[in-house]
């Protein structure tokens, strides 16, 4: 049979390590050897079990004296009885510094949700893609489970109509014991029955069943700040459903902004996109073109002569405000296109044959303007 290991070897601590040496290095390696991180893993299951062992020993400053005299061989036996190690009531707060919650989160990426606290809920609510620029003041309605106004979230129909809960003796809380693995946790929380109240209902309201909470319509105001997005979510502290528990608190509303789009801007951000087609002559000659903008003043755009479709003008400092720093404005970059007429009259097709003609005898042959465009798009 093979000799117990060292238990400062298991934890991998030095002999002098201190007490919060020894809690740190336990908290590292039972995450990384718990079985439910290491399914089907004898061998870890073996090291979880030593881990536990150790920590049970030397966090205990009679049992690690006695260890560091007597090693393993400790007069009168296992400190642990007869039946050797069976697992030990360590607390959690005192292991992870935030109870069940946080080791529950630690071992298996959850978190365990606060039992007396309403259900959240999530609306999606669309504003005009100018509330992106000006930022809006606007409101829902929304129908939840809220405290039910005819008794006051007792669920009785009167006062007096309820009964101490057998349940609780009247506390409005009970203690559970949880295990996970071989540790033991006291968990208290509200009673189920009577809902944290210490009272069974026995004259319930008819309004709400008992349940203590009732379907109302609520308006909810809030504010959308300059520079939001679709998708960004704003959080109502309180205004979700309330609680099972009468001594809980209510959830949360979540308000999902979907921003509407706008007739020819292209969102990136705080920068905005849009395409401007021209003639072939405003592109030639170049021209000067001023449409409505988003902040109130004529977005000016210059077209120089001699500009070709596919090329971009930016325009500093009109896109759309950050949302972490409103002083500060995006970019507008225009996208230049070629909109040829869809009709001709014979007219104006006699006159743009003889543009062609003419600018034919000025500009080379098609292969030199291939050639030349291709070293221009290379860079070359």
């Amino acid at each position: 049979m093979a000799s117990k290991r060292d238990y400062y070897v298991i934890l991998e601590v030095d002999k002098d390590a201190s007490e919060d040496q020894i809690k740190q290095s336990f908290r590292s390696l039972a995450r990384k050897y718990h079985p439910d991180k290491n399914p089907n893993d004898s061998e870890a299951e073996t090291k979880f079990k030593e881990i536990q062992e150790a920590y049970a020993i030397l966090s205990n400053p009679e049992e690690r004296r006695k260890y560091d005299v007597f090693g393993h061989e400790r007069p009168g036996g296992s400190p642990f009885g007869s039946r050797g190690f069976q697992g030990v009531d360590i607390s959690f707060d005192d292991l992870f510094g935030g109870g069940f919650d946080s080791i529950f989160s630690q071992f298996f990426g959850g978190q365990q949700g606060d039992r007396t606290r309403g259900s959240d809920l999530l609306v999606r609510h669309s504003v005009p893609f100018q509330a992106s620029m000006d930022g809006l003041e606007d409101e829902i309605e929304i129908e939840a489970l809220k405290c039910c106004d005819s008794c006051n979230g007792s669920g009785s129909a009167k006062d007096g109509g309820s009964r101490q809960c057998p349940s609780c003796d009247g506390r409005g809380r009970i203690d559970e014991i949880s295990m996970i693995g071989p540790f033991r946790q006291r968990v208290r929380k509200d009673c189920a029955p009577c809902r944290g109240s210490g009272r069974l209902i026995s004259d319930p309201c008819p309004d709400c069943g008992g349940d203590g909470r009732a379907l109302q319509t609520n308006r909810v105001k809030f504010s959308i700040m300059p520079g939001i997005t679709s998708g960004n979510r704003l959080r109502m502290r309180g205004q979700g459903e309330a609680s099972t528990s009468l001594n809980g608190s209510p959830g949360d509303l979540f308000i999902e902004i979907d921003v509407e789009p706008h007739p020819w801007f292209e969102r990136d951000g705080s920068d905005l996109l849009m395409a401007l087609p021209l003639n072939f002559a405003d592109l030639t000659l170049g021209t000067t073109i001023e449409i409505p903008h988003i902040d109130s003043d004529a977005l000016r755009i210059t077209v120089p002569p001699g500009s070709n479709p596919g090329e971009t003008i930016s325009i500093p400092g009109r896109g759309l405000p950050y949302s972490n720093r409103r002083a500060r404005r995006g970019s507008v970059t225009v996208v230049l296109r070629l909109q040829s007429p869809n009709k001709h009259s014979r007219k104006l097709k006699k006159k743009i044959e003889e543009i062609r003609v003419e600018l034919e005898n000025h500009t080379p042959p098609v292969e030199e303007r291939i050639r030349d465009e291709a070293k221009s798009r290379r860079g070359l």
